[in-house]
């Protein structure tokens, strides 16, 4: 059903998606937003702009961005080819690389926008919201090409019960990732010094930098004991889950890095090098792990009555 070639291309875009979504990142650890200037999309006018760190940044990101765009746009097209011999079973994976493409659009001309028009922290912390649904969009992509390898997958069922449990989990994990990014873009982290505790308090005064920080770390061990909690109900209610079961242990592992990794960012704040390694692995671990419950989202919900996945 799926050839190795459009296997290959829906890796690609993956990774590129993935390279993306860190390279934006960057752009926003080492402040080079305005490395090319207010020029968009030449950088300072030029087509290969003058070398400085910034510039080099910044224009990098742009260019992985549009070679990216082209491999999910080169995934739209082979699609829609294929979807007009078999609508069945390519319906969703043309949704996946068609939503892929929608948000790969938006987070472009959101990146465009905030160059040429300097936009405030919570609109910047919405651009990386936008780049970590595409990247969820191209996994569920390759994922699918996987499944399908050796035709069409068998028949599960999947207990309702499920999908309202992890579309909620879902929700509110975006919740807390985007009060990661706007601590990230506010230059917050170090509103709490030390860990677990903030500031040397359990509980330390709630305003500023210190409220933001201390919010985002409750909110993340609740979204680890939601996560906990999804695992054990999708471990008793359904027998093998389809794969959920597997996935769901997955984000709950996740998570726990996560965490982890929250503790290493507070342990190398002082260090500029190791805090831009810190901040990177933290980015990549919250990215697998949306991407991974976005998956179970999907699959509880078609797979709620008992249907082939296709």
């Amino acid at each position: 059903m799926v050839t190795g070639r459009f296997r290959t291309l829906a890796i690609a875009a993956c990774i590129g998606m993935l390279l993306v979504l860190l390279g934006g990142a960057l752009v926003t650890n080492t402040d080079s937003g305005r490395g090319c200037g207010d020029d968009w999309p030449l950088c300072h006018g030029k087509f290969v702009p003058a070398y400085t760190i910034e510039s080099l940044i910044e224009y990098s990101h742009r260019l992985i961005t549009g070679f990216e765009g082209l491999l999910v746009l080169a995934s739209v097209i082979a699609l829609i080819l294929k979807f007009r011999k078999d609508k069945a079973s390519y319906k969703e994976p043309l949704f996946y690389a068609g939503g892929a493409l929608l948000f790969t659009i938006i987070q472009a001309l959101m990146g465009a926008a905030a160059v040429m028009w300097p936009q405030s922290p919570p609109i910047m912390a919405i651009h990386f919201g936008i780049s970590l649904i595409a990247f969820a969009a191209t996994l569920l992509l390759v994922i699918w090409t996987f499944r399908v390898k050796s035709g069409p997958a068998k028949v599960f069922t999947v207990p309702r019960s499920i999908f309202p449990r992890v579309l909620a989990t879902a929700i509110y994990s975006y919740v807390v990732i985007y009060l990661g990014a706007f601590i990230r873009h506010t230059e917050s982290g170090g509103g709490c010094l030390g860990w677990p505790l903030c500031n040397g308090e359990i509980v330390p005064e709630i305003n500023g930098a210190t409220g933001a920080v201390f919010i985002h770390r409750v909110a993340a061990l609740v979204l680890a004991i939601s996560l906990a909690g999804l695992y054990l109900h999708i471990r008793k209610v359904s027998e093998g889950g389809a794969g959920l079961t597997k996935h769901a242990g997955w984000t709950l592992g996740l998570v726990i890095t996560q965490i982890f990794s929250g503790a290493l960012l507070t342990i190398t704040i002082t260090n500029t090098d190791w805090f831009l390694f810190t901040n990177l692995l933290h980015n990549l671990i919250v990215t697998g792990l949306f991407g991974l419950l976005m998956d179970i989202l999907v699959r509880s919900w078609r797979l709620r009555e008992g249907k082939t996945e296709m």
